[in-house]
C-alpha cells in the first residue's frame, strides 16, 4: 500500500539567530538550501527580516491597488513580457496581477505609483519599497548560501550587481461553486529566483519530480523560495525550475506578493566549477531578459524553453 501522507516541501529556518556565518552550522544550512532546491526547485523559508506590521501594511496597500478601475491598472504596460498588468484573461479568469519594476528603488516604485495615482500615494510607495528591500535581503542570503554550497562565490559576485527586482502583487478571485478552480496555469518562472508570500489563503501547488502535485501550506510569515529557468541554466541543470500552478477553493480572495529577480544587462554563463566529467556543459551563455522575450514570442509551446533557447 502506498503511504497516504501528503508530500511536503522542506521548511528551512533562515531567521537571524539560526544563521551564524562563523559556525559550522552555516555550512550545513547552505547544503540544506542547495539540496532542497536540487530536489524540489523550491522550499519554504522561515524569515524574520520583516516585521508583521510591514507585511500587513503591504497586503493592505495591494488591496487598495486592486480596487482601482481596470482602465487605470491597464496603464501598467512594460517592455518585458509578464511584467505589466494581466487581468480578465479568459483562460485564467480568477487571476489578476501587476508588475512594479525596479521596486527596490524609490524611483522605480514612484514611476509606477504616479501611473496608478497621478496625485501621488506616498504610503503605497514607501511601504512597497521597504517591503521589497526586506525580501531582497532574503534573496541575498539564499543566493549566498547556494554559491557557498557549490563553491561558486566568485562567479556569483560577478552577476549579483546586475540583479533587477520586480514585485508582482497578485489577486485571485473567489471561485464560483465548491470545485477546485484553476487560478493560474502550470508553468515555470522565467526569472532567476522568485520569493512568494501569501495572506492566509493557500492555493500554490508544486509538481514533484515524480509528477505528483504537492499542495503547499505555508504560514503568512514565511516565504516560498523558488528557482526560475535562468538558475537552471546557470547551475548547469543541477537546480531545475519547478512547474507550479495555483488551484483556488473556498470563499475568500487570495492575495500574494511575488518578488522576482532577474539578471539584467549581463550575460549569464555556467561557472567552470559546475562543469566536469559527470556534468558536461549543458547551456550556452545567455541573456535573462532576451530569454523572457524569446519565451513570449517563440518558446511558449516548447517543452523546456530554456533548453530550446540556450541548451547545447
Amino acid at each position: 500500500m502506498g503511504s497516504s501522507t501528503q508530500p511536503k516541501l522542506p521548511i528551512i529556518d533562515l531567521t537571524t539567530q539560526s544563521l551564524n556565518l562563523n559556525s559550522s552550522s552555516w555550512v550545513t544550512k547552505c547544503e540544506e538550501v542547495r539540496s532542497a532546491l536540487e530536489q524540489y526547485g523550491c522550499f519554504i523559508a522561515l524569515y524574520d527580516g520583516m516585521s508583521r506590521e510591514l507585511r500587513d501594511a503591504t497586503f493592505l496597500v495591494s488591496k487598495e491597488l486592486f480596487k482601482l478601475p481596470t482602465e487605470v491598472k491597464a496603464l501598467n504596460i512594460t517592455e518585458t513580457p509578464y511584467h505589466g498588468y494581466i487581468g480578465e484573461e479568459p483562460l485564467v479568469p480568477l487571476y489578476e496581477t501587476l508588475g512594479i519594476e525596479d521596486v527596490t528603488t524609490t524611483q522605480g516604485t514612484d514611476t509606477f505609483t504616479k501611473l496608478m495615482w497621478p496625485e501621488g500615494n506616498q504610503n503605497f510607495s514607501e511601504t512597497v519599497v521597504m517591503y521589497s528591500k526586506a525580501v531582497a535581503k532574503l534573496d541575498e542570503t539564499v543566493m549566498k548560501m547556494v554559491a557557498t554550497s557549490y563553491g561558486i562565490e566568485e562567479p556569483y559576485e560577478s552577476i549579483r550587481g546586475s540583479t533587477a527586482y520586480v514585485l508582482k502583487p497578485t489577486k485571485y478571485l473567489r471561485p464560483q461553486g465548491n470545485e477546485k478552480n484553476l487560478g493560474v496555469l502550470p508553468h515555470t518562472d522565467k526569472s532567476f529566483m522568485t520569493y512568494l508570500q501569501q495572506d492566509e489563503v493557500n492555493g500554490l501547488e508544486i509538481k514533484a519530480k515524480d509528477g505528483e502535485w504537492i499542495e503547499v501550506d505555508y504560514p503568512p510569515s514565511s516565504f516560498v523560495v523558488m528557482a526560475g529557468d535562468a538558475v537552471m541554466a546557470w547551475t548547469n541543470g543541477r537546480i531545475e525550475a519547478p512547474t507550479h500552478r495555483v488551484m483556488i477553493t473556498g470563499d475568500k480572495e487570495r492575495y500574494v506578493m511575488g518578488l522576482f529577480t532577474s539578471i539584467r544587462d549581463h550575460i549569464i554563463q555556467v561557472p567552470q566549477q559546475l562543469v566536469d566529467e559527470d556534468h558536461p556543459l549543458q547551456f550556452r551563455p545567455f541573456d535573462n531578459y532576451k530569454y523572457m522575450h524569446f519565451f513570449y514570442t517563440e518558446g511558449i509551446h516548447s517543452e523546456c524553453p530554456i533548453v530550446t533557447y540556450c541548451g547545447i
